[in-house]
């Protein structure tokens, strides 16, 4: 998503102000579905969808197009519709709101930074997760306008890490499926004021806190061509990998909103792709949010990418594109980032009185109703529309910050970086650091103990040198997406130097705690030899090295994995004067460690680690936290070893590498999930409840772990699944994570770890067949450390035979949102299985008969408004506004979804 200013030479014909957008005459304004002068939309006995049909209803087409867009959707002071910024962000902490029409939403000022995804990531502690989003939305609700308006935040970013080249993997959480969903979906679940199972909290009185939004979907992990470049892919890829933590996201947490990305998925561009939005991620992932383009994806569709549609007789032009992209699901025109001076609000009516054919049907207002309810309903969910002393969450904020207060500057005084907050940033970027090598050291009575964590004298000399740019710059890099610190948030921030010298001379008030700027300051580019020389008569070194902005960010890949500068130099010269030399690395992702990885006895890495960096660190390297971060991603040795960045395969052949620890078989500095700490475990009585299973059973499997160390700590238990009898043919990964969980063990304490797996999330897919398949034969259960078969602790095997049988899943049914009465209705109906084979509807012009034995049965909630007859056909009666709730009932297993009509 694009984050920086750009020119605005042609924005101001872009309508958000409600007051029309084209030259035709004003429509007669819409009287609504009540009758008899009752706002529906304003009575909390109607559904959130319900009141958001009504308020549709009430609108002319100018009015309704201009809420479609981000930056901001228009005011209506007839219907006490303010303006709103959908454009908000808080990937690592509230940082941006979109206040400001045609614009880019301003950055925040000293609102709490906490560590970026990719430190999360390495935590591997969902709960953690959950925690931080919770702060995060909390501090949401005090900053944006009257604690109830700009909401909808573009975070978190579940795109994999699965190339460490990308400008953004600081903002993934890992290269894996499975444990980025367990982590967003807490993240989500946090921010939207939800428990970890995905219900609405009881103190949020059925409200929403804030809305979030997935981005970016799909397969957008290289910035070079973001714009114009395409992903090719097998649907495999696409199932198994790219989207996959996408779909789990959604059973987890539905999430309010899902962002289409820039680029191109098999040559159409995913903010039209009808494939991606409808046909996966709502007739098959179950999504029933709304869809946003990215800033402005939309645009990008004629000038980026320039597309043609197959069949369309030249390439889309600026009206088409915007009526290509609604027709297919893009809900929210984000019309700011690369933009032009065309958009949903001066576009669509156009797109209208054309009549343009779209591979979804003629494009029509019906469109824009759909997509104005689901915005509306996101909208009424969060509370907008009611009383602030009825939302439970408005309350709340203005019970901490009192209403009104809070101003966007340093006259704020930072009061929302509450001490609870910064102490959960200190908490989760300790847990983030993972301890990649802890030697012992050689003294002369032969072995030492490791150098970590350093025994720092009560009493006495003792002097650390802490080297690096990083380590105390002039003010902190904290990532994308970051915050302001202005003087009062600045007071609040600790950086590596302060922490460290700190936390060392309150164990010793007489150590002596130097920083040295080892390089260049800012250009990082020579070694500064002073530095070096004085390095020699430390008691210990700390090296801190790091990345920026100037590295990698959004728009800038980097070419390969070395240390900017002359930082890796810096490390081997100091490590050659003095033996106690430590490596703390904050970077946005793997570096080539190889040049001094084998002179130094202790490395530590972490990604941009929040505002009280400095004392998570200091708790690590002192002791005061046991390291329990593990890598969310593998640690290639150098970039020679990857494929072009560019390439989105993830299965390797025909002379090219694969990715991730699944596909990749060459050497790597440390594997996925690599950790060390200052406890050893152990691991032993593996135990299977089965050895023999049916492709549609589960199997169970515990192990007992064991803190065999002398201080408490936590272990991340791993468990991987693997094929190895598998046909080469059939292109299997080594193995894939099915499971992990994180304990906090005494010394000598045992707990034992029990994981259940269903053999059903082991399937592939079949691309011939259209849908997921269990391979039968030995599948093996290896519990360990990290994905190395070096750390490998137990294994046993399962034998799995038979074939998945599909059970009903996802149900959907579209009907157009506003009717007449009189008006027969036949909804478009789709049922997709659990092996994603889909019957009914499922695009235009293509459906396939629901299996024998299926039933439909209709009812509504309100049969004076909407009836339905004994034959199941559907008729608009009066006016009002209804629920139709459609069942579908097959092989014992019965699903509902709900479609909202209204009568006008």
């Amino acid at each position: 998503m694009r984050a920086r200013a750009w020119a605005a030479a042609a924005v101001a014909v872009v309508l958000v102000s409600g007051s029309g957008c084209t030259d035709e005459p004003e429509a007669a304004v819409p009287t609504g579905t009540s009758g008899d002068g009752r706002a529906i939309y304003l009575d909390r006995s109607y559904s959130p969808q319900e009141r958001a049909v009504d308020l549709v209803s009430r609108m002319t087409l100018a009015e309704k197009v201009a809420q479609l867009v981000s930056s901001q959707s228009a005011a209506l002071p007839r219907l006490g519709i303010t303006a709103y910024g959908w454009w908000n962000e808080a990937a690592h902490g509230v940082a941006r709101e979109g206040t400001l029409h045609d614009a880019n939403p301003p950055t925040l000022v000293n609102t709490t930074s906490y560590p970026v995804d990719l430190s999360l990531g390495a935590t591997w502690n969902p709960d953690l997760v959950h925690r931080q989003a919770t702060l995060i939305s909390d501090e949401a609700r005090e900053v944006v306008r009257d604690n109830r308006l700009d909401l909808n935040f573009y975070s978190p970013t579940v795109n994999l890490a699965r190339d460490p080249r990308w400008g953004r993997n600081d903002e993934a959480f890992s290269e894996d499926p499975l444990l980025t969903a367990a982590l967003a979906a807490q993240f989500v679940n946090g921010m939207e004021g939800k428990d970890r199972s995905g219900r609405l909290r009881p103190e949020s009185g059925g409200y929403l806190k804030t809305s979030t939004t997935l981005k970016h979907y799909a397969a957008n992990n290289s910035e070079f061509d973001r714009l114009r470049g395409t992903a090719e892919m097998d649907d495999r890829t696409l199932r198994e990998y790219y989207t996959a933590q996408f779909r789990e996201v959604v059973e987890r947490s539905s999430p309010a909103s899902i962002m289409t990305s820039y680029n191109r998925v098999n040559g159409v561009p995913t903010s039209a792709s009808g494939y991606l939005m409808a046909e996966l991620a709502r007739q098959t992932f179950g999504f029933d949010g709304f869809f946003t383009s990215d800033c402005d994806s939309i645009r990008e569709i004629q000038h980026g990418h320039r597309w043609q549609p197959a069949g369309h007789p030249a390439p889309l032009d600026h009206v088409e594109r915007h009526a290509f992209a609604n027709a297919a699901g893009e809900d929210l025109n984000c019309q700011q980032g690369y933009h032009d001076q065309w958009s949903y609000a001066n576009t669509l009516p156009e797109a209208i009185a054309r009549g343009i054919d779209t591979p979804y049907g003629r494009y029509t207002e019906e469109h824009v109703d759909a997509s104005l309810a689901r915005l509306l309903t996101t909208r009424i969910r969060l509370g907008e529309f009611d009383r602030p002393e009825d939302v439970p969450w408005v309350t709340a904020a203005r019970s901490r910050v009192a209403a009104g207060t809070w101003t966007n500057s340093d006259a704020n005084g930072a009061v929302t970086q509450t001490p609870d907050r910064l102490a959960m940033a200190r908490e989760v970027g300790a847990e983030s650091i993972v301890l990649l090598k802890n030697e012992a050291r050689r003294n002369r009575s032969g072995a030492g103990n490791p150098v970590l964590p350093l025994r720092v004298p009560a009493a006495g000399p003792y002097r650390v040198a802490v080297l690096g740019h990083y380590a105390n710059p002039p003010s902190m890099y904290l990532g994308g997406y970051s915050s302001i610190q202005a003087s009062a948030g600045q007071a609040n921030e600790v950086n590596g130097y302060q922490g460290l010298k700190a936390a060392i001379q309150r164990i010793n008030p007489g150590a002596v705690v130097d920083h040295l700027p080892g390089v260049t300051r800012n250009s990082l580019a020579e070694v500064d030899p002073a530095s070096v020389a004085a390095a020699a008569d430390y008691d210990a070194v700390i090296v801190y090295a790091g990345t920026d902005e100037r590295h990698s960010r959004e728009d800038v890949d980097r070419r390969d994995l070395e240390l900017p500068g002359a930082q890796e130099s810096l490390i081997s010269q100091v490590a050659a004067r003095n033996p106690n030399t430590i490596v703390y690395l904050e970077t946005v992702g793997q570096v080539d460690v190889t040049a001094f990885e084998g002179a130094v006895p202790a490395i530590l890495w972490s990604s941009h680690n929040g505002q009280r960096k400095g004392e998570a660190l200091a708790d690590v390297l002192l002791g005061a936290r046991n390291p329990s971060g593990r890598l969310p991603f593998t640690w290639y040795r150098d970039a020679g070893q990857l494929p072009p960045i560019d390439d989105y395969a993830i299965r390797g052949g025909d002379g090219r590498p694969g990715r991730t620890y699944m596909y990749f078989d060459g050497e790597v500095s440390y594997p996925f999930g690599h950790g060390l700490g200052y406890s050893e475990f152990g691991y032993a009585t593996l135990r299977v409840d089965r050895r023999s299973v049916d492709a549609n059973g589960t199997v169970r499997i515990s192990v007992d772990v064991t803190n065999t160390g002398r201080r408490p700590g936590a272990e991340v238990v791993q468990l991987y699944a693997g094929t190895p009898g598998a046909p080469a043919a059939k292109e299997r990964p080594a193995k894939r994570l099915a499971g992990f969980e994180k304990v906090t063990l005494r010394p000598g304490q045992t707990r034992r770890v029990a994981f259940r797996v269903p053999v059903a999330d082991l399937a592939f897919f079949d691309e011939r067949a259209g849908r997921w398949v269990v391979d039968a034969g030995t599948y093996s259960f290896q519990v360990g450390r990290s994905s190395a078969d070096t750390d490998r602790r137990l294994r046993a095997t399962v034998t799995v035979g038979g074939a998945l049988r599909p059970a009903l899943s996802v149900v959907t049914a579209t009907a157009p949102t506003l009717v007449s009465p009189g008006t027969v209705l036949s909804p478009k109906l789709t049922i997709a299985m659990t092996d994603d084979t889909r019957y009914g509807y499922r695009a235009e012009g293509a459906s396939t008969p629901l299996p024998a034995g299926a039933t439909v049965r209709y009812r509504s909630n309100r049969p004076q408004v909407v009836a339905v007859d004994g034959s199941g056909a559907i008729r608009a009666v009066s006016i009002g506004v209804a629920t139709v709730t459609a069942t579908v009932s097959y092989r014992g297993v019965s699903r509902d979804t709900e479609f909202v009509v209204g009568v006008r």
